[in-house]
């Protein structure tokens, strides 16, 4: 079985195609810049050379249809026809309290999702513009939305509920959503496979930690806390989002700024979090800052720091011990110095990393030491095998 995974954003298009017999990537490639003139698609079929080209592109349906002709290329592509394809799995971040769990796509699940844009102004329209391009380009191929929210639907009531009046909940469900659902259930699951246990038996904290970061608490397989919560806005600090913060500071901020609702969302979403401490958001430079004593650099990487062992000592807490902590997405695939970190300060819980285990990268692996009282690992993050996954399940 073919699965074509598409992640639409507003601007961008991401895809890769699986061969789902062996889980193997056939091809993988992105758009960038869609809606302008000069986007650029960017193609690999494995084993071939990557191409790339510069073109006008100027909506989602024109981007998706140029990712299908590199896949169908004689020379670049990976398959003869389209018609080889069985199914498109798509990435939808939000699905409210609608969507527990992946669903095939017809007419009701579009117009649930137009409902849920509110939700995610950002992403849930353009995952849908995705959505309605592959649709016309494939019309009688299945189409599947995977949520990024799916995951934390298992959440309890005790975690996802805001202490704010019960009716706003029941009026307009403002609660805890959560979000990166495929990526803590993949590193979740793939931390159970490399301890040799029943996932049901265990107590794992996954640290997805990117320019977007999230930490959740997975017990017995189920996600029962994560530190996102209405909006991508709550919890870790970010590369330029704050996280957790007092509301009353941001109605300080807006008397004293005098700024409206749109400037202070920008604010918090936009120029905050690593960039608003020390001007960049990426965690190299914030590394190469502090080799050379800057010292907001130094200030940012500790709030970092400390905002992680906030939530680990919480959920491991919440859950009444925990088996295994497990690092990935950008910043926690790559970035020892953050896992070194966050590791030196777990000694209380028995934690015990092997530094040269932990300096190495590019593959899943345990970085604890023998004795360590609770495993750590490093596991490369995979949404997109996720989705495939569910893909074709329900088919």
């Amino acid at each position: 079985m073919i699965i074509f995974v598409l992640n639409c954003g507003s601007s961008s298009v991401k895809y890769k195609l699986y061969d789902m017999r062996d889980e193997s990537v056939m091809a993988e490639g992105k758009v960038e810049r869609v809606g302008q003139d000069n986007a650029v698609i960017t193609h690999q079929s494995t084993g071939k050379e990557e191409v790339s080209k510069t073109m006008p592109i100027l909506e989602h349906t024109t981007a998706i249809r140029e990712c299908l002709n590199l896949l169908t290329d004689p020379e670049h592509g990976s398959i003869k026809s389209v018609d080889e394809i069985d199914a498109v799995g798509h990435r939808v971040v939000h699905g409210g309290e609608s969507f527990s769990d992946s669903v095939l796509i017809n007419e009701r699940t579009k117009e649930i999702l137009e409902s849920l844009s509110d939700l995610a102004p950002l992403h849930n329209p353009a995952n849908l513009m995705g959505i309605r391009a592959a649709e016309k380009i494939m019309p009688k191929t299945p189409q599947v939305a995977v949520f990024d929210t799916a995951f934390h639907s298992t959440i309890p009531p005790h975690a996802f509920l805001y202490a704010i009046p019960y009716t706003v909940y029941q009026r307009h469900k403002v609660r805890r959503y959560g979000f990166h659902g495929t990526s803590h259930k993949y590193v979740s699951q793939r931390t159970a496979e490399l301890m040799g246990k029943n996932i049901e038996d265990l107590k794992i904290i996954t640290c997805h930690l990117g320019n977007g970061a999230s930490i959740a608490a997975v017990q017995g397989g189920k996600s029962v806390d994560t530190s996102m919560g209405f909006t991508p806005l709550e919890g870790l600090m970010m590369g330029t989002r704050s996280g957790d913060i007092d509301p009353g500071a941001i109605f300080y901020i807006m008397k004293k700024e005098e700024l409206n609702l749109h400037e202070i969302d920008s604010m918090l979403n936009k120029h905050s979090g690593l960039y608003g401490i020390a001007g960049v958001s990426d965690m190299r430079d914030i590394e190469k800052g502090i080799a050379e004593d800057d010292r907001l650099c130094k200030v940012a990487f500790d709030i970092f720091i400390n905002r992680i062992l906030k939530y680990v000592g919480a959920y491991t807490a919440s859950m009444n011990g925990v088996d295994a902590i497990v690092f990935t997405a950008g910043i926690g695939e790559n970035t020892p110095s953050v896992r070194d970190a966050v590791c030196r300060n777990l000694e209380y819980l028995g934690v015990k990393i092997d530094p040269e285990l932990n300096n190495r990268r590019g593959e899943d692996l345990e970085i604890s030491t023998p004795d360590s009282k609770v495993k750590v690992f490093v596991v490369g993050t995979d949404e997109e095998v996720v989705i495939a996954r569910d893909t074709v399940a329900l088919l």
